[in-house]
């Protein structure tokens, strides 16, 4: 199984930003404990703070994955370019939330990608990777 772990704009602070909702370790560190973890997986990495770059690795995803896990950042509230890109493509997508969105502003309970999204984990910190990596074996 191969899957691709894309993560949006401000995911490379994390460990920096906001400790308090999304916990002090670096998304890189907890990433090698996650091929750790889940050694029968060849797990992909990407980070952008661009929405064009994260639709062009969903879009290139779709030939050479069997599933992206999807932490759109602040891009799931207001990127239609990014849901459309998912409905595009055959590989299914999970969304994925550090903190429970929908106990965070008003503006954070939207989601244009959950639509297309084989299925959304929130609120579970990093462990929500974990979660949606689960969910596809």
């Amino acid at each position: 199984m191969k899957l691709l772990i894309l993560n949006g704009p401000n995911l490379n602070l994390l460990g920096k930003r906001e400790p308090g909702i999304y916990g002090s370790q670096t998304f890189e560190d907890f990433f090698s404990e996650l091929q750790m973890r889940f050694k029968d997986v060849e797990l992909g990495y990407f980070q952008s703070n661009i929405e064009g770059e994260l639709i062009t690795k969903i879009q290139d995803a779709d030939e050479t994955f069997d599933g992206v896990i999807l932490n759109a950042g602040a891009y799931t509230h207001t990127s239609i370019g990014i849901g459309d890109a998912i409905k595009a493509i055959d590989t299914p997508v999970v969304e994925v939330h550090i903190s429970n969105t929908f106990g965070r502003e008003e503006f954070r309970h939207q989601s244009y990608i959950s639509p297309n999204a084989k299925g959304v984990i929130l609120g579970f910190g990093l462990d929500s990777y974990v979660l949606a990596i689960q969910s596809f074996l």
